[in-house]
């Protein structure tokens, strides 16, 4: 298995990996402008770019997937929710399906809460073992931090859909899970982020302060300490959308 993160100068964090031996890769939330690099890598690996995902409609940065899922002739996945949202074909992405390229499996887990269609990615090398080796966690959970609650429907009601996300599927996942989250240090799409750009899940649940919390307490807290909204957001959305050039 390959394994690659890429960092953008916001502190968007994009991935790509996949199984050199069959030949096959995933790229996820590729940030426009970033096509040609996905490219480069696929060329140095000699693997087939197979699926192109966007953990959920981005609003702080315009989205390169659906322009790199064009060039390389994959399917362009997202929550299936977004398919009667976005002016443009996709593949809807449903709980618990898998994706297979080679050895790698990668499992949808649907945890709204940050968005209505946000999306954690688990991910498994079936060469070394059937067990999740790490997760993408998109927005929903960061180094440090979670996702911000207001970027659809209101705060607390997504806050609440937030915590249960978390608790329901991914704190109920192994402790040394590794995680990679959508954002670092210097994003707006969440509080108190780390400069770190990958952690465990069990130094997660005992040093990252919202997941300790009751559920009042979570709701309270993430609401009161919102983030100012990302320039241009209702633009970015939607161009990301399909709505607009």
């Amino acid at each position: 298995m390959f394994f690659k993160q890429r960092a953008s100068a916001d502190g968007t964090l994009s991935y790509f990996y996949g199984c050199g031996g069959k030949g096959f890769a995933v790229a996820v939330d590729v940030v426009a402008g970033d096509e040609g690099w996905f490219l480069e890598e696929a060329q140095k690996a000699a693997v087939a770019i197979s699926f192109v995902i966007d953990t959920h409609i981005h609003a702080d940065h315009l989205s390169g997937g659906r322009a790199l899922a064009e060039r390389v002739g994959a399917p362009y996945c997202m929550h299936e929710s977004d398919v009667d949202l976005v002016q443009f074909a996709i593949r809807g992405l449903h709980d618990g399906e898998v994706l297979e390229t080679g050895n790698v499996l990668t499992q949808v887990l649907y945890t709204p809460g940050h968005t209505l269609d946000s999306l954690c990615l688990l991910v498994s090398d079936r060469r070394r073992s059937a067990d999740p080796w790490f997760a993408l966690t998109g927005d929903t959970l960061f180094v440090g931090g979670v996702g911000r609650p207001d970027l659809g429907g209101t705060p607390e009601e997504m806050a609440g859909k937030l915590f249960d996300s978390l608790h329901q599927k991914l704190l109920t996942l192994p402790d040394d899970l590794e995680i990679f989250p959508g954002h670092a240090a210097g994003s707006v799409c969440g509080a108190g982020l780390s400069g770190k750009p990958s952690s465990t899940l069990g130094f997660e649940k005992r040093w990252d302060p919202y997941l300790t919390m009751e559920r009042e307490a979570f709701v309270r807290s993430l609401t009161a300490d919102i983030p100012e909204k990302p320039a241009d957001m209702a633009r970015i959305v939607a161009i990301n959308l399909g709505k607009a050039a």
